[in-house]
């Protein structure tokens, strides 16, 4: 029952539907639900490259991520005295936002050219992001209450924040290059 629960909430949520709050003693199961999610698409990310390393292959630096960026959006929204605002909520949060990135586990490389399996993984990295960025807007608004230029600068500033820190250590290209999937070789 709780697995068909969860797919139904899971469901709801991925398609910007009202999902309602969930009991307390449910959350964890939910919260293990999205971590699964969270780590099979790690490995998936990392499956094919003959270059990761172990902790990448694992799928560990997924469910390391979770935990610093719901850790990252709970502080930088706090100060606006959002609703039902805890870290469980958020990291609940984050964690049931990682089943769009099972689209980085598609080999397409496999049946595409290199060129082309570029571009489509490129596009698979701003459709998530973009979907995911989406589901913070509506959590941020429906869930933790902010009113709507309140939700627009606690969704955009992580944003923004990301980008600079790595523009200022000139990674914004590797790491483009390492979320989309495309490789030198």
């Amino acid at each position: 029952m709780a697995l068909m629960e969860f797919l139904a909430f899971e469901g709801r949520l991925l398609t910007f539907r009202s999902v309602g709050p969930i009991e307390a003693n449910r959350r964890k199961v939910f919260i293990a639900f999205g971590l699964l999610f969270t780590w099979l698409a790690g490995v998936g990310r990392y499956w094919d490259n003959p270059r990761a390393s172990t902790w990448q292959y694992l799928g560990l630096g997924s469910i390391v991520y979770v935990f610093v960026l719901a850790a990252i959006l709970w502080i930088i929204v706090a100060p606006l005295r959002p609703k039902h605002w805890s870290y469980s909520n958020v990291l609940l949060f984050v964690t049931l936002t990682s089943p769009p990135a099972l689209l980085y586990s598609i080999p397409v490389e496999r049946f595409l050219s290199l060129d082309l399996a570029a571009n489509v993984n490129a596009w698979f990295l701003a459709v998530i992001a973009s979907w995911r960025l989406a589901l913070l807007f509506m959590f941020l608004h429906r869930v933790a209450g902010l009113r709507l230029i309140e939700t627009i600068i606690a969704s955009l500033l992580p944003m923004t924040a990301i980008v600079c820190a790595l523009t200022v250590l000139n990674l914004e290209h590797v790491v483009f290059d390492l979320m989309s999937g495309i490789r030198e070789e």
